[in-house]
């Protein structure tokens, strides 16, 4: 099972990727602003934060669900995400067989699907 630690860093390598590696259609994409927040099952925490302009900010841990009602919502074990940083887990597989859990408005998911 991932900890908190390795969770925390694995948001911190996407947010990385995203400001690094955005261009053409990607940087397209992640040029919005939106409350996130990822929700660490196996562990009861949620990272809470911004998507601004291909960039995570503001990213704080709090135990158990998230505070507020985030405009994207992700939800997933440790490893899970761990994996999916890492390249190993591809989003849309997990998505669609129920291992991640994204919601979030039609728009944004048209735009998310480019970044992840």
């Amino acid at each position: 099972m991932a900890s908190l630690e390795q969770c925390r860093a694995a948001l911190d390598r996407l947010a990385q990727n995203l400001s690094t590696s955005a261009d053409g259609t990607v940087r397209g994409a992640a040029a919005v602003d939106r409350s996130l927040s990822c929700r660490i099952t196996d562990l009861d925490v949620t990272f809470v934060g911004r998507l601004v302009d291909g960039t995570l900010t503001d990213v704080t841990a709090v135990p158990g669900p998230p505070p507020d009602r985030a405009q994207i919502r992700l939800a997933m074990t440790g490893d899970d995400l761990v994996a999916m940083v890492d390249g190993e887990l591809h989003f849309a597989r997990a998505w669609g067989s129920g291992r991640v859990k994204l919601e979030a408005g039609f728009r944004d998911l048209l735009r998310l699907r480019t970044l992840l």
